[in-house]
């Protein structure tokens, strides 16, 4: 049989024959202890369908003497105007420099205008979304704080709270493990925002914590879930989050490579992680090929979600992408791999860390990368 679609489900008779099992666990090389946990496996073989796509030259165009850094963060609004979350504008000293800068371009690509600038919160950009009613959140990741902006451009509410300049202890947050009791209300190196539709907030949070936060429309904090770990239902780093029609929360569990999926009450569903064998020519974006323990670490595993986005409409799918060996994956919602495309380069058609996804539909991707300092729009073919 084709492993393209099937899904392993120990807990009930959906299992494919033991060869098939003991492929796959091959398949998982270092996360297979990981993987053992799963109440459901996504997974492919060499007959997985690659996807044809295009890169648009030039998808967004900064003006003369404005220049990207690291793009962690793209979105779109109703309009289709494009908005990109980099690091540039970096001011202060070589360390500990502040690095946050946001930019609106019209669906054309044209500028419009930089919103926020010398805003509190700015510190350490890391993604940026845009609701229903086109206010724009943003996350930052050195300030611990969301902000979210009107459709002008105005400050409409804030969640966690920067370190204060003039205490004595104001430094970047350390990493013990377990981390620290987290807090309600505040927010230890912030990820990223999804909502419902009833207009509630889903907050990752994040590379301390460890776990997913949610407040009302007005802001009011509901409650949170999850802390460091393995299990089902913990985190290690959830770095990216959505919500589909139905209301289900997927977070990226990136050093755990797999991503979870809740009810809107943060009760567990199901989980599955994406198993691609790596070309044999593959190279990482940067850097030295990932060895055993960074493999094990998740971060650099290969399948292990950087960035997901889910598409509209009545037939969603689940985008999903790694840093190595540089990947988009395209996946069902319960988790069955559909196609995959790309890898690790500079030029249009390769990526350097793809940071963040904004899928407006099945087959326009538009991603933000770190290493390249840039946004590309792609266009699938099929």
């Amino acid at each position: 049989m084709s492993l393209r679609h099937s899904i392993y489900c120990p807990c009930c008779d959906m299992a494919p024959n033991a060869a098939s099992r003991r492929r796959f666990l091959a398949l998982a090389g270092q996360s297979a202890a990981a993987l053992a946990l799963f109440p459901h496996l996504a997974y492919a073989d060499n007959d997985v369908p690659s996807i044809a796509y295009d890169s648009v030259p030039d998808p967004v165009r900064l003006p003369r003497d404005m220049y990207f850094g690291e793009c962690s963060g793209v979105a779109l609004n109703s309009a289709g105007h494009i908005f990109v979350l980099s690091r540039g504008n970096s001011t202060g000293p070589a360390y500990g420099a502040a690095a946050a800068q946001l930019l609106e371009f019209d669906r054309n690509g044209r500028f419009v205008r930089e919103i926020g600038h010398n805003l509190y919160a700015w510190s350490f950009a890391h993604t940026v979304k845009v609701d229903r009613q086109d206010n724009v959140w943003v996350t930052d990741k050195g300030s611990d704080m969301i902000i979210k902006f009107t459709p002008e451009g105005r400050v409409a509410m804030v969640f966690g709270r920067k370190q204060e300049a003039s205490d004595e202890e104001t430094a970047p947050l350390k990493h013990p493990n377990p981390p620290l009791p987290s807090e309600p209300g505040r927010f230890r190196q912030v990820t990223d925002v999804a909502w419902d539709a009833s207009g509630n907030t889903y907050i990752s949070d994040g590379y301390i914590n460890s776990r997913v936060a949610k407040v009302d429309k007005d802001g009011n904090w509901l409650k949170s879930w999850g802390e460091r770990g393995k299990e089902p239902g913990q985190f290690h780093t959830p770095h990216s989050i959505a919500v589909d029609r139905n209301g289900l929360v997927y977070v990226a569990d990136r050093s755990n490579r797999r991503i979870q999926v809740f009810d809107d009450e943060g009760n567990f569903q199901r989980q599955f992680t994406i198993d691609v064998p790596v070309p044999p020519d593959a190279r990482p974006a940067i850097g030295n090929m990932p060895d055993e323990a960074a493999i094990a670490a998740g971060t650099f595993a290969p399948g292990s979600p950087w960035a997901i986005c889910i598409s509209p409409g009545p037939n969603q799918v689940l985008y999903s992408a790694d840093a190595f060996p540089g990947r988009i994956y395209k996946l069902s919602l319960d988790g069955r791999l559909l196609g995959v495309l790309g890898r690790s380069g500079k030029q249009l058609k390769q990526f350097g860390w793809i940071h963040e996804m904004a899928c407006p539909s099945e087959g326009t991707l538009f991603v933000a990368e770190l290493l390249n300092w840039r946004v590309q729009k792609l266009l699938l073919h099929g």
